[in-house]
């Protein structure tokens, strides 16, 4: 907050610190971080700081939200690794060739996206799901990631095979491998509880490397990453063949879902924190463009993730110049440090993974899920299943499904509430819900819990007409409150029509009460208005009985 007294300039260059130290501090964090996702993606671990180097400055162009840090995340490395390793070959070359036009055609996706104005996309994926795939994706990766951590050769295509061969190899596990590993676990996860939001992973790379050289632990069977190529990345279009197109159309699409779900989540997030709003269209662009750059630069898909954005929201950030401070920093280091990272050991940069992927794994949402609700529940272990026995690619496609089946099942079979006078009052609610509520002798009262749709509308009239039918006494009054139904389609109004036919059959009277303007007006254009009475926002429950009692009709 500004200090009274303090002027323009010296408010400036307080921004401008701010900013500086953010970006440096979000550049250390990224290093070893960057590494160890793009070796995830089964990529050279150079690759990851590209993208936070060349995403950052992107977004920083064209974002909207001051505090999100673009660059390479857990479930998009793994989706990437998984999904183009078999169109490599075993040729790292291409295996980033492939990588870089999976981005491009990212970028090109979300800028069709931003053009046509479909930044609903993220209501494709609902949080149930997105609970479910998270967790999924982060045993997955974790699973990926163990086998470096105990120093065997793993292997595998998918989940249950990478567990079985994991099984069968953990008599060969290297102590020194494993000792590296729980070490690095153990300060990671220090340093989260103790200082969140700082880079420890740095130090902890810093140490690792010191401890590799001076105790010669190559010679024990540590693996490291070996030589990284120094030096700015070179700019131009990735090798682009139709073949390879045709391959990885669908991975770019659900690389674009992934990536917008997470970067506009962590945007809103920050943005309610600190009272200023995000323009989740103009995010689709801003991830277009970063992921543009990045291709150009020969990284892969990239996105705004919370973990690194938190960092740069907590070490004081107050503008998207410190994504630029931090890319600058990421440059200068490429160009001068990477010889230092020639021994960090593979196993440290499993650790950083593990821990990076256990914010993933929400048990404790997942487990309030299944107390409110268990149909969601129930989904969300469908997605979470899905990753985990059909790869992370098809567990994404799954997770929309699932969700936009979840949806229609919801409108296909919405609640028909059979509503009672709220006693000593003029207003009406669910008897299932208040059993206390009033019956009015001969009168159903009936709301539907939804819009009236094609898809739904013969389940609401079965539900209706039982209920009728299995009264114990003359029902003569029928009344629907449609003041929870936003919308009625041309099927809806047939239906009402239909109702009041079959009704009438049985010398029951219906009235409908409380509709929106836009139900009032097809319904009238149906001509339903004829054959019930009045079709008003007025008139209530209470007023269709009064107007039928005082008809005399009752």
């Amino acid at each position: 907050m500004r200090a009274r007294g303090e002027t323009d300039d010296g408010w400036k260059w307080k921004l401008i610190w701010a900013d500086g130290l953010a970006g440096v501090t979000l550049a250390a964090y990224a290093v070893p971080v960057a590494l160890a996702y793009a070796t995830l993606a089964g990529l050279p671990p150079v690759v990851g700081i590209y993208g936070y180097m060349l995403g950052g400055l992107a977004y920083a162009l064209l974002g909207s939200s001051r505090h999100l840090a673009i660059g390479p995340t857990s479930a998009i490395s793994l989706l990437v690794g998984a999904s183009i390793a078999p169109m490599a070959a075993g040729d790292p070359a291409r295996l980033v060739q492939v990588a870089s036009l999976v981005a491009l055609l990212v970028a090109g996706l979300a800028v069709t996206a931003w053009a046509l104005r479909l930044s609903t996309l993220t209501s494709f994926v609902s949080d149930t799901i997105l609970l479910g795939f998270k967790a999924g994706a982060g045993i997955s990766i974790a699973v990926t990631q163990l086998p470096s951590a105990l120093g065997v050769p793993g292997g595998g295509d998918h989940f249950v095979e990478r567990v079985a061969t994991l099984g069968h190899q953990l008599g060969g596990t290297n102590p020194v491998v494993l000792a590296v590993a729980t070490g690095a676990l153990a300060l990671l996860l220090l340093g989260d509880h103790l200082l969140p939001g700082r880079p420890v992973a740095l130090v902890v790379v810093v140490l690792s490397i010191v401890a590799t050289t001076v105790l010669g632990l190559h010679d024990r069977g540590v693996a490291t990453v070996g030589a990284i190529p120094a030096g700015l990345p070179t700019i131009g279009l990735p090798g682009i063949r139709a073949r390879d197109v045709d391959g990885v159309e669908a991975l770019a699409a659900a690389c674009l879902l992934l990536a917008y779900v997470e970067s506009v989540s962590a945007a809103r997030a920050l943005a309610s924190k600190h009272g200023y709003d995000v323009d989740v269209r103009r995010e689709l662009l801003a991830l277009g463009g970063a992921n543009l750059l990045v291709a150009l630069g020969h990284g892969y898909p990239v996105a705004g993730g919370l973990s690194q954005s938190a960092v740069n929201e907590k070490a004081g950030a107050r503008s998207r110049m410190a994504l630029v401070v931090a890319s600058v920093t990421l440059g200068v280091s490429l160009l001068f440090l990477t010889g230092l990272l020639r021994n960090l050991p593979k196993a440290v940069l499993a650790a950083i993974v593990l821990v990076a992927v256990k914010g993933l794994i929400d048990l404790r949402e997942i487990g309030r899920l299944r107390r409110v609700s268990r149909l969601e529940f129930r989904v969300a272990i469908i997605a979470l299943v899905g990753v985990l026995v059909l790869g992370i690619l098809k567990g994404v496609l799954l997770a929309v499904v699932a969700s936009i089946l979840l949806l229609l099942h919801r409108a296909a079979v919405p609640h028909v509430a059979v509503l009672g006078r709220i006693p000593h009052t003029t207003r009406f609610s669910d008897l299932g819900r208040n059993p206390d509520n009033e019956r009015t002798p001969g009168v159903c009262i009936f709301r539907v819990e939804g819009p009236l749709l094609y898809f739904n509308v013969d389940h609401v009239l079965r539900e209706m007409l039982k209920h009728v039918d299995t009264q114990p006494e003359a029902v003569r009054l029928v009344v629907c409150d449609l003041s929870t139904s936003p919308y009625v389609d041309l099927a809806g109004a047939r239906m009402l029509t239909r109702l009041s036919s079959e009704l009438t059959t049985r010398s029951v009277v219906l009235r409908l009460a409380e509709g929106h303007s836009t139900v009032r007006d097809i319904l009238r254009a149906e001509g339903l208005d004829a054959r019930v009475g009045p079709i008003s926002r007025r008139i209530s429950v209470a007023d269709a009985i009064a107007a039928f009692e005082r008809a005399g009709v009752a």
